[in-house]
């Protein structure tokens, strides 16, 4: 089993910037890709942001240039830089993470947390 822990998010003014965190912890995983999705009322999952323990990145359209998605290896931790913020922005963030487990990958949601963009 891995336990998604999320931080950060909270209420910034427009062009403002927030960082999200979310750390992953249990034992015997190791994890193939992490992500950042975010949800508003009445609308889908939408992909954020994607990062493999290597360091490749992708990036929704929407966010390209504004965001910056990072990963901490050693403490299988990912963040999200968000600068320039838009009241669009503005959601439900959820940390994703899909992990190797004795030769089987499983996926795992964080609880979330609301970012509001908001003068």
């Amino acid at each position: 089993q891995v336990q998604l822990e999320e931080s950060g998010g909270g209420l910034v003014q427009p062009g403002g910037s927030l960082t999200l965190s979310c750390a992953a912890s249990g034992s015997g995983f190791s994890i193939n890709m992490m992500a950042w999705y975010r949800q508003t009322p009445g609308k889908g999952r939408e992909l954020v942001a994607t990062i493999t323990p290597k360091g490749m990145t992708n990036y929704a359209d929407s966010v390209k240039d504004r965001f910056t998605i990072s990963i901490l290896n050693t403490k299988n931790t990912v963040s999200l830089q968000m600068n320039s913020l838009k009241p669009e922005d503005t959601a439900v963030y959820y940390c994703y993470c899909n992990a190797a487990i004795r030769y089987s990958n499983f996926l795992y949601w964080g609880q979330g947390t609301q970012v509001t963009v908001s003068s």
